[in-house]
């Protein structure tokens, strides 16, 4: 079961690096692009918080993004001080062909488990993306040692800064 698990989560990844890849993009404009697909234009800001991403990569992504014209910054009609990002149709309709296929492949497949194997699997689903969550939180909290020497301006041991 477990090694099921991992299989499918690679399938995943398999598909995202696919689709990155066909876009010439990197794994994290991919995900910029698929919170605009998801939740549509925003700021700057809202999407670094969509995508749990700071602020400066965000930018980063963003204006890669925009250089490989698959997204656009528009000025928000609602307030002329703040920008909007928004992706290009192209790009959105390229991706929204693939995941809209696989969630319709996806929808066909769970229509024939009963509503009890459903309750199963979704509880199975909710646990486990929570582990996965857990983990990342604890990773987040403390550094995993490489056994490699932090690169010069990056936080060393103790959180103090390495010089060279």
């Amino acid at each position: 079961m477990a090694a099921a698990a991992a299989d499918f989560g690679a399938a995943a990844d398999v598909l995202n690096s696919t689709v990155a890849h066909a876009l010439q993009v990197n794994p994290t404009d991919l995900r910029l692009i698929g919170v605009l697909r998801e939740h549509g234009p925003m700021s700057a800001g809202h999407l670094a918080r969509e995508a749990s991403l700071s602020p400066g990569a965000t930018t980063t992504a963003i204006a890669r993004l925009v250089a490989g014209g698959h997204a656009t910054r528009d000025t928000d009609p609602a307030d002329r001080r703040r920008a909007l990002v928004k992706l290009n149709e192209k790009t959105y309709n390229a991706v929204e062909s693939v995941y809209a296929s696989v969630a319709d492949a996806g929808r066909d497949l769970l229509q024939t488990y009963a509503e009890e194997q459903l309750a199963v699997i979704e509880g199975f689903l909710r646990q486990g993306q929570q582990i996965q969550l857990d983990a990342a939180a604890r990773v987040a909290r403390r550094r995993i040692s490489t056994g490699r020497n932090p690169a010069p301006g990056r936080p060393g041991p103790a959180g103090r800064r390495v010089t060279r």
